[in-house]
């Protein structure tokens, strides 16, 4: 797995699906901050802007993605064009 597609501890992540059971909607951004199931999965906490924590799920890798805060190296950009 790619380092753009790989989940780790600590990371910021965005959910791409609505989680209306939680009151949570895709887009909404928390942090990794733990790893379950050997990494199959991932507790991920949602907080507001004054850091206070207002949800903590459990969640699959393909209910968040990773957000990058700087630029790709060039030859990933080229990978991600070319599939």
């Amino acid at each position: 797995m790619s380092k753009i597609t790989a989940l780790d501890l600590l990371d910021v992540v965005a959910l791409t699906v609505d989680l209306p059971e939680y009151n949570l909607l895709r887009g909404q951004v928390g942090t990794i901050v733990e790893l379950l199931a050997d990494g199959a999965a991932f507790e991920v906490e949602f907080s507001d802007s004054n850091g206070q924590t207002y949800q903590s799920v459990g969640l699959r890798p393909e209910q968040i993605m990773v957000l990058h805060f700087d630029p790709a190296p060039p030859n990933l950009v080229q990978e991600m064009v070319t599939v």
